[in-house]
C-alpha cells in the first residue's frame, strides 16, 4: 500500500493554471499533488555568444527553490552567493529536455528563458518543472506566431516528465515526498510526446534493479507521460 493511498500506476492530481504572471510572455502554475511550481517564460532578440550569427535560436532555463518550499527554511543561495551543485544539474536537465522539442531553425535567432521556482515541494519538483515549462514555452512561442515572428512552429513535440520508483518491492508511477525518500530505486523519465526519450535518471537506493524491473518502470513512465502530455495541450489550447 503506498503512503498515499494510490494505486500502483495512479498519478497524483495534476493542474495547470495558465496566464499566472503578468509580466512573462507565457506563465503557468503546475500543480502535481502538493508540487507546486510557477513556470514562466521570457523572449529575448538575443542570443548566447557562441551561437550568435548561427541564425538558430535558444532555449534555456534557470530553477529554484522558495525557503520555506519544504518542511525546514532553506537558506536562499543568493544569500551564499553561488547556486548549489543541485540547483545547476536541475536546470541544466530543463533547459536540454526543452530544446529537445524545439526547432531552433525555425525559433530564430532569439533566446527564451524558462524560469521554474519551487513555491511547495512534495517530491517530483524537476519534473514538474519541466512539464509546465513546457506549457510556459508553449504561451510564449504563441505570441511570436501571432505576432508573425516565425514563420512555422518552432515546437516540434510536447516535452513532459515523470518520476518512477520501486516502493516496498513495488514498481510506482509518479513518487510523492514519503516515497521518493524510501524508495529502493529512483528514476526520472523526460520524454516527447510521441514517446522518444529524452534522458532517464535512474539509481538505486540501498537495492539493486532488474531489467524486468527496468522495463516495467518505462511502462509506468510513457503512461504517466501520455497523461502529462494531454494535461499541457488542453492547458495551453
Amino acid at each position: 500500500m503506498r503512503p498515499s493511498g494510490r494505486q500502483l500506476d495512479e498519478m497524483r492530481p495534476v493542474s495547470i493554471e495558465t496566464e499566472f504572471t503578468k509580466h512573462a510572455e507565457g506563465s503557468c502554475l503546475i500543480k502535481v499533488g502538493e508540487t507546486h511550481v510557477l513556470c514562466t517564460a521570457s523572449i529575448e532578440d538575443r542570443v548566447p555568444p557562441f551561437i550568435k550569427g548561427s541564425g538558430l535560436g535558444w532555449v534555456t532555463a534557470e530553477y529554484g527553490m522558495l525557503p520555506r518550499a519544504t518542511n525546514t527554511r532553506m537558506r536562499r543561495e543568493a544569500t551564499a552567493g553561488k547556486q548549489g551543485g543541485r540547483t545547476v544539474e536541475i536546470q541544466r536537465l530543463i533547459g536540454r529536455s526543452l530544446r529537445a522539442g524545439v526547432d531552433r531553425v525555425a525559433l530564430g535567432e532569439r533566446q527564451i528563458t524558462v524560469d521554474c521556482d519551487v513555491l511547495q515541494a512534495d517530491g517530483g519538483t524537476r519534473c514538474a518543472a519541466i512539464t509546465g515549462g513546457w506549457v510556459a514555452l508553449r504561451l510564449a512561442v504563441n505570441k511570436l506566431m501571432k505576432a508573425g515572428d516565425v514563420l512555422s512552429d518552432p515546437l516540434v513535440d510536447p516535452v513532459a516528465a515523470i518520476s518512477c520508483g520501486i516502493y516496498a518491492g513495488q514498481p510506482v508511477l509518479d513518487l510523492d515526498y514519503p516515497e521518493d525518500s524510501e524508495a529502493g530505486v529512483d528514476g526520472n523519465f523526460i520524454m516527447t510526446g510521441s514517446r522518444q526519450l529524452i534522458e532517464v535518471q535512474m539509481s538505486a537506493e540501498g537495492a539493486t534493479y532488474s531489467r524486468d524491473q527496468m522495463n516495467r518502470l518505462l511502462d509506468l513512465a510513457e503512461q504517466g507521460v501520455a497523461q502529462l502530455v494531454e494535461a499541457q495541450k488542453a492547458a495551453a489550447a
